[in-house]
């Protein structure tokens, strides 16, 4: 069988409205000792598509991130396909908050090795990453924060924290996990080794690593959201708790979010009216991702600047002609990040 995807965008599309399946979607991930990466990706993606199953997932020697949607009527037996294996069973599933401002949260199934299912810069070998932090359900969460000598730190980068966060939450000016480690400890961590520290972050992956990493690094009480902020929201609508979680949570699949609060907490980076939706210049040699109103999308035909929209009118083949031999690479991690963008909350 084949173990990776042919089709193209189109063709995708069209094959998920024949097939009539509404999707849930989710994530999870676990930190595990995987032998072989290449044996157990290829069996993962035999079982998935099998299932339809659709999404982006990374495996590496430390373990699996996943982020996929999966057919509602086969979720059941997706999970127990998932507890034949040793390390996931009873995993916990993240099951998505908003489903509703994407027809289809992923086109196709990728599943992909890695070096580290979470870059993270270290290269410390006495480092255990299975030694981490100590889990907060929404409820103690709640709680912990509340006290004056806790410190409460937002782990996700400046473009996710920019459009929803926790109320008095340190929100980093950071674009990649590796990046945010050193700052946070150096800027608001320092000094402050027996205080409480919680993190929280978008499903737990982040937290989990970065919660061991300051407890290696000899911080006293560091706790993590259990679950992070899908689960937060979850558990915070089915208990009855307050929600402390202003805005949206940004999140990586078509959806770019899913709102938490009806509060809107950033702007327009095109106009500076309050915003708070993301869009990928649909310019092919740009794809930068921004915060853009919808007064502003129809101006400027889902495109970040007067360049891209004069780009976008000419022949698919002009186009192709004056990209030739240009990257955007360097786009991949300065999300809402340019000078083209006058109403940057972050610069």
């Amino acid at each position: 069988m084949q173990l990776w995807n042919t089709l193209s965008k189109e063709d995708l599309e069209l094959k998920l409205k024949e097939s009539g399946y509404k999707f849930v979607t989710m994530s999870f991930y676990q930190y595990a000792h995987i032998d072989n990466p290449q044996e157990f990706r290829d069996l993962l993606f035999l079982n998935w598509s099998k299932l339809n199953v659709v999404g982006r997932t990374y495996v590496a020697k430390e373990g699996i991130n996943a982020q996929i949607a999966v057919p509602s009527e086969f979720v059941n037996q997706f999970r127990d396909e998932l507890d034949e294996i040793s390390f996931l069973k009873g995993i916990r599933l993240n099951i998505a908050v908003d489903e509703s401002e994407a027809e289809f949260p992923f086109l196709k199934l990728k599943i992909k090795i890695r070096d580290k299912i979470l870059a993270d810069g270290l290269n410390d070998e006495t480092f255990d990453v299975t030694n981490k932090g100590i889990h907060l359900k929404a409820k103690e969460f709640n709680e912990l924060i509340s006290k004056p000598d806790t410190i409460l730190v937002d782990f996700r980068n400046h473009y996710e924290s920019e459009v929803g966060h926790f109320k008095g939450a340190i929100l980093p000016d950071v674009d990649t996990f590796r990046e945010s480690l050193p700052l946070i400890e150096d800027t608001y961590l320092k000094g402050n080794e027996d205080k409480n520290i919680v993190m929280y972050c978008t499903g737990g992956i982040r937290c989990e690593k970065a919660s061991a990493w300051f407890k290696h690094r000899g911080f006293n009480n560091v706790h993590q959201l259990e679950g992070g902020i899908i689960k937060y929201a979850n558990d915070c609508k089915d208990e009855g708790l307050e929600n402390k979680f202003i805005g949206k949570n940004f999140v990586f699949d078509e959806r770019r979010g899913e709102r938490i609060s009806e509060d809107i907490v950033s702007v327009c980076h095109q106009c500076g009216l309050p915003a708070d939706t993301h869009t990928n210049c649909v310019n092919d040699g740009c794809h930068l991702l921004f915060i853009q109103c919808d007064g502003c999308k129809e101006k400027m035909q889902n495109c970040c600047s007067d360049e891209c929209k004069e780009m976008i009118q000419l022949p698919i083949d002009i186009q192709k002609e004056l990209r030739k031999g240009k990257s955007i690479s360097n786009k991949i991690f300065k999300k809402g990040r340019s000078e083209k963008l006058p109403f940057q909350t972050n610069k």
